[in-house]
């Protein structure tokens, strides 16, 4: 599924990174905790969170995460938005709750963090 098709589906509005809408994004993962990001993240992963400071992108970056999607019509701050361009990582923000953009997500195809490692070989 592309950044360009998830965006549809969420009727999520484009914060950073329009020119990289046609990225493949194969599975997702949602948490307001790093901590837990830090621990299921996987490289290629859709973050879906509510947090809006630079520790989201921080741990987008070091987990190898596709792109962000703020929650609950959140959106970073100006310096946020700079640091995800620096690195790359497309910024979206949806008006759903994290649980309702998951399930949207979910009932088009688009598998959880489980679900991908299951049918991944050599998952960790």
């Amino acid at each position: 599924m592309t950044l360009k098709e998830i965006k549809e589906i969420l009727q999520a509005e484009i914060i950073c990174g329009e020119d990289l809408l046609d990225i493949e994004i194969q599975f997702a993962g949602g948490t307001d905790l790093m901590s837990d990001a830090l621990a299921f993240g996987e490289p290629g992963l859709l973050l879906l969170t509510g947090l809006t400071n630079s520790q989201s992108v921080r741990t987008a970056d070091i987990i190898g995460a596709k792109a962000i999607v703020y929650v609950r019509g959140k959106k970073p701050g100006k310096d946020v938005i700079e640091f995800a361009q620096s690195k790359k990582i497309p910024l979206l923000s949806t008006k759903f709750m994290m649980f309702t953009a998951c399930g949207h997500l979910f009932s088009h195809s688009l598998p959880g963090v489980n679900e991908f490692k299951e049918k991944k070989p050599n998952a960790r």
